[in-house]
């Protein structure tokens, strides 16, 4: 709202008679002239200059000294939440969350998982990327079949914030499978699956126990050589990590007689992760899929 004198010295110098560019003039660009037609325009048809207040009540929250209270909590903390920021100055949640969003233009960001690399793991990705680079063209990239192992346990994944069971009652969303069984001390199971720019291939399943290099030669090698030749025909390679299975002379020996083309464990290093397959297939009940052995 415009200051009270600013209204007196428009309203006197027009009841004077002079007109709206006349006074714009006299007050050396204090009010805009469209302002000041608009307070003339009042003045003829009520009698006086009656500005609307902003609608709601005074800010108490949003005020500069509070922003800058919430700005140093963050310089001093690198996480902190809206609820421990509103108790900490004072304020309510909603209040802590319009600071943060609309004054301070931060959003929230989930945490990553990252595997913890060393410098020789962050060397050996760059001197594989080059190898590629240089042995690869884009065209054969898309061409190339990677392979990687992980366990699970046999209880499953639950994620517990958006997984619900919409029901009347605690007792009715337990009978709909609102209860979640977890042993302290889950069965485990490896679980193997080939990644390309076409598609995964089928789950292979290790029974329990060690993998060996001739258990991964019997299970797995056929499955990655079937699902190669039916997605690329006969030009395409064929990549896994350095595990010992992996890297054994007789896995080394059967990718080289087998494979058209496969990335030895002298350059071989993943070079993609595909943890998003993996998060699909925790999803999983491995206790009702079939391995396919009798």
């Amino acid at each position: 709202m415009k200051s009270k004198d600013l209204q007196q010295v428009v309203f006197r110098k027009y009841e004077d008679g002079d007109g709206p560019t006349k006074i714009y003039s006299d007050l050396n660009s204090s009010l805009g002239l469209a302002t000041i037609k608009r307070w003339c325009k009042m003045i003829r048809d009520t009698g006086s200059i009656q500005l609307s207040k902003p609608p709601g009540g005074p800010r108490f929250a949003r005020i500069s000294k509070t922003i800058q209270k919430v700005k140093h909590k963050f310089n001093q903390k690198k996480m902190v939440s809206v609820r421990s920021l509103a108790k900490d100055c004072s304020i309510s949640k909603s209040s802590s969350h319009r600071i943060l969003k609309e004054d301070m233009k931060l959003y929230p960001y989930k945490m990553r998982i990252e595997p913890k690399l060393t410098e020789e793991h962050k060397n050996k990705r760059k001197k594989f990327v080059n190898w590629v680079g240089h042995n690869f063209r884009k065209e054969d990239t898309m061409r190339i079949l990677f392979s990687d192992e992980k366990i699970f346990d046999l209880d499953g994944m639950y994620n517990s914030q958006n997984q619900r069971i919409w029901a009347a009652s605690r007792d009715e969303a337990d009978e709909k499978g609102g209860i979640k069984v977890k042993q302290k001390f889950p069965q485990k199971v490896m679980v193997w699956l080939g990644v390309c720019s076409n598609g995964v291939t089928p789950l292979v399943i290790f029974d329990p126990g060690t993998v060996d290099h001739a258990e991964y030669i019997q299970k797995v090698l056929p499955v990655a050589l079937k699902y190669g030749n039916k997605t690329f025909g006969k030009h395409w390679t064929f990549q896994q990590d350095g595990a010992k299975p992996h890297i054994h002379h007789l896995t080394q020996t059967w990718c080289q007689d087998n494979f058209p083309s496969f990335i030895d464990k002298i350059t071989g290093h993943r070079i993609v992760q595909i943890e998003i397959h993996w998060t699909i297939v925790s999803g999983m009940n491995f206790r009702s899929v079939s391995t396919g052995r009798k």
